[in-house]
């Protein structure tokens, strides 16, 4: 692709995929599918737009919009809108590109897609969120609909920014639809749709332990880095469970526990207050039970840890800090953000498990062991499909039966194509990049998206 521009995140999610299919025998058994990875690698449509809107002091302002409909084999495109000033098209390729094999291991009716702007909402008041939301989507509405695409929320966008957006498209297309999820309760909303990623992703690792031999969460320390929605949901589950949460972060450093009582529900609780105020870590107030630690992430600070899982954001774990992990006694790594992990550091873990068998770390890729929060905005799409509300019992418990069917599908993929010696740790991230794959290819290949040569 030396005749296009550099795409380093796209790149990446794409070089990770591809590593895994060619270290496992999918090729072997089935070389036609080197044709579907070529095909699938390329976006059925993207679609860039300027959003011009105005600030409080009546200056026009302008941002890039964009949505990448990446594969719709499976379903109508499916995936977040990321308002954050890092946003171009290599991110939402690359998490567009991801989002394909993650709504395939959910096992519900979804393509893969990803939007958004580089539109900062960090400062501004509610009235400019407001007039931003809906200049997006007077662009955004003629490109998406409940049977063609059906955005979330991702950083940046969550309650408010979805609220705005729906109205907007509400009035524009003149349909109340499930257009888009994350809705309010009131009007569409899923309940557990807050909490699903963090709950997902605990009841994952849960399997992981579960299958390992680990054990339960009860004694286990846990080092998670982020405090949105998910790493907040994440740490409020795990101590339900009987573990000691022993970080969270933002982007201006750490907070890392001090002694043996970890971070506790008040102090998750406050924190959520913080950031629904839009405010940094530095100003939670604490008894010196934890201590700020300021520019970094908590990896290399928190001292022996059994279970590690990176919240914020992508590449938040490198090589060094793998290391690191490796060396404080970690078992268990699984992303509860978007390819939280770097390619080096994945080879770290995954090095780790061959060598160490059945001592090794274990690690679990995103797009299955973070599929929680895209699975119940399908379950939102059904819901709103019936005209019906399940209870919250009802779409905690399909949560979990789609976690548990993500790890043992990823698991006995690996087991089926990928060469592992005796006592060997099945590997999550190929079985989960197998899996995932096949079944999108095999859809593409049903509905003529790509053929074998007669």
């Amino acid at each position: 692709m030396s005749n296009l521009p550099s795409e380093p995140e796209f790149e990446q999610a794409y070089k990770e995929l591809a590593y895994t299919l060619e270290n496992s025998t999918i090729f072997q058994k089935h070389p036609e599918y080197r044709t579907a990875l070529n095909v699938a690698s390329i976006p059925e449509r993207v679609i860039q737009f300027r959003v011009v809107w105005e600030d409080d002091h009546g200056n026009l302002q302008v941002n890039r919009g964009y949505r990448v409909q990446f594969n719709s084999a499976l379903g109508p495109y499916k995936g977040g809108l990321r308002l954050h000033p890092s946003v171009n098209l290599s991110i939402l390729k690359f998490l567009g590109f991801e989002q394909i094999f993650k709504n395939a291991l959910t096992g519900l009716s979804m393509g893969g897609g990803k939007g958004g702007a580089d539109f900062d909402p960090k400062g501004k008041s509610d009235a400019e969120i407001r007039r931003f939301c809906c200049a997006f989507m007077a662009e955004l509405s003629k490109h998406i609909g409940a049977d063609t695409d059906v955005p979330a929320g991702d950083i940046g966008v969550g309650g408010r920014e979805i609220g705005y957006m729906f109205g907007a498209y509400r009035k524009a297309a003149n349909r109340f639809e499930g257009v888009l999820t994350g809705k309010g309760l009131a009007w569409g909303g899923s309940l557990i749709r807050p909490e699903a990623t963090g709950y997902g992703l605990v009841y994952y690792v849960g399997h992981m332990l579960e299958y390992s031999g680990a054990g339960s969460y009860a004694g286990k320390r846990v080092a998670l880095s982020g405090s949105g929605n998910v790493a907040q949901y994440a740490a409020l589950k795990l101590i339900e469970l009987g573990a000691t949460v022993v970080s969270l972060s933002d982007s201006k450093g750490a907070l890392v526990a001090t002694g043996d009582s970890g971070i506790t529900v008040e102090d998750v609780n406050a924190i959520m207050a913080i950031k629904e105020a839009r405010q940094p870590l530095t100003t939670f107030q604490h008894d010196g039970h934890v201590k700020w630690i300021e520019g970094v992430r908590p990896w290399l600070h928190v001292g022996k840890v059994d279970i590690a899982l990176p919240c914020a954001t992508q590449n938040e774990v490198s090589k060094e800090e793998a290391e690191g992990l490796l060396a404080a006694g970690c078992k268990f790594v699984a992303e509860g953000s978007n390819m939280g992990c770097t390619f080096e550091a994945i080879e770290v873990f995954e090095n780790h498990r061959r060598e160490k068998k059945g001592e090794a770390v274990w690690y679990a890729p995103g797009k299955a062991a973070n599929c929680g929060g895209v699975a119940v905005s399908g379950l939102e799409m059904a819901q709103n499909s019936q005209r019906l509300n399940w209870t919250q019992s009802e779409v905690d418990e399909r949560l979990k039966d789609i976690m548990k069917n993500a790890f043992f599908n990823g698991l006995n993929t690996a087991k089926t194509y990928v060469e592992a010696a005796e006592g060997e740790l099945p590997s999550l991230v190929a079985g989960s990049n197998i899996a995932g794959f096949v079944k999108v290819a095999q859809a593409m290949h049903d509905q003529g998206d790509w053929w074998i040569k007669n």
